[in-house]
């Protein structure tokens, strides 16, 4: 079943209103900054970062510690919460997709995905959410419903971690584990995605601990060289999908400029400073990278550093009306889909299947393409 829930209208502001300061996404020295700037003392920068993330606070009126014409201050010359919720969705298995829309009209889309292992009680065990980092994506991955749309824009800290707190408040249970996994290549927005982590993993709101958030890249050399040289203690995530160059070049263009031999020195590079195992997520296509020469292939590549193997299953995207190479996939089938996984067991090499979780409402992985507005759209026109 597939449940809908439309949020107020939002209303732009006047061109003759000064912009609004968006606090959501200001690190305490920032709100510092802020709030000696309106000639307030620095301890209100802690007072409202604990407010905003800890007790997540949507409202300048519910942070009664503050003064009231302080309070009215801010109301007037801040902005508290830079998505408004567009549209809901809930899956049959429990998976819940949001439309988002940002402040200058642009549209994001975050998934709520709840774990197929649950508790005595019947609760999930896990509760993970998939973030976007950018209104579209830039990549053109040939299996990504998100290409279909294209670059708009990087995403701020705010907008990144806004996406986490109204997902929360549709959740009972908490929020456990964070993936940056959803539309848009996380390294290519690496300030405003480590300056999120920061926020999420802060002592004081741990709204996360670092090691239950992990960004996934489909190989961005440099940022997984200044993940290493950094130190960052967030799990890393490759979307390798292929075992030869020429295959992931037609598949992922990206890998003309940073071919397999560059990933894996990179990857090398990073076990080395940081001593963390990687994550190889591989989709799997009929006939095209389901082969046993790419179960041997994949072995050789996983003992390069200690890793493990996320197989996933491909999720058509004929909804975005695909051509070239894109229209040519197809889901490996079931028999063949778990005998590739077997052989990789077999050879020693750890693998972990990736659910299908929020197929029916396009949530799946890869499906992320602002779908629900192409049937909104549907809707009307039918009226």
């Amino acid at each position: 079943m597939i449940t809908t829930l439309q949020s107020a209208e939002l209303f732009p502001q006047s061109d003759k209103q000064p912009p609004r300061q968006p606090l959501k996404g200001l690190l305490p020295s920032e709100l510092a900054d802020f709030f000696v700037g309106i000639g307030e003392p620095k301890y209100r920068a802690k007072q409202v970062f604990t407010r905003l993330y800890a007790h997540q606070t949507h409202s300048f009126d519910d942070m009664t510690e503050l003064p009231v014409a302080l309070r009215k201050h801010l109301a007037a010359t801040a902005a508290m919460n830079p998505l408004t919720l567009s549209r809901l969705q809930e899956s049959a298995d429990g998976t819940k997709k949001f439309l988002f829309r940002l402040a200058d009209g642009k549209e994001i889309e975050t998934v709520l995905i709840p774990s197929e292992s649950v508790e005595d009680d019947g609760a999930p065990k896990r509760l993970t959410i998939c973030v976007s980092t950018q209104v579209g994506c830039a990549l053109n991955c040939k299996f990504c419903a998100t290409a279909s749309l294209k670059m708009k824009r990087n995403l701020t800290a705010g907008e990144i971690v806004d996406q986490f707190l109204q997902a929360q408040q549709h959740s009972d249970k908490p929020i456990t584990n964070l993936v940056f996994m959803g539309m848009g290549e996380p390294m290519l927005n690496y300030d405003n995605v480590m300056k999120a982590v920061e926020i999420f993993t802060h002592e004081d709101v741990q709204l996360l601990g670092a090691r239950r958030i992990t960004i996934s890249t489909a190989g961005m050399v440099e940022g997984i060289r200044r993940m290493a040289d950094e130190g960052r203690s967030i799990k890393l995530a490759l979307s390798l999908h292929a075992t030869t160059d020429g295959l992931r070049t037609k598949l992922m263009p990206i890998n003309k400029k940073h071919n397999l031999r560059e990933l894996g020195d990179a990857l090398e590079y990073y076990y080395r400073k940081t001593g963390s195992p990687v994550t190889y997520e591989y989709i799997l296509f009929e006939g095209v990278n389901d082969s046993s020469e790419d179960v041997r292939r994949l072995q050789r590549i996983t003992r390069r550093v200690p890793s493990k193997i996320n197989v996933i299953p491909f999720h058509p995207i004929d909804f975005t009306h695909p051509d070239g190479v894109s229209a040519t996939l197809r889901p490996t089938s079931t028999a063949k889909f778990h005998a590739f996984i077997q052989q990789l067991r077999d050879a020693d090499v750890t693998v972990m299947i990736r659910s299908s979780s929020g197929k029916d409402i396009h949530a799946a992985c890869g499906q992320l393409a602002l779908s629900q507005v192409a049937a909104v759209a549907g809707i009307h026109a039918a009226d």
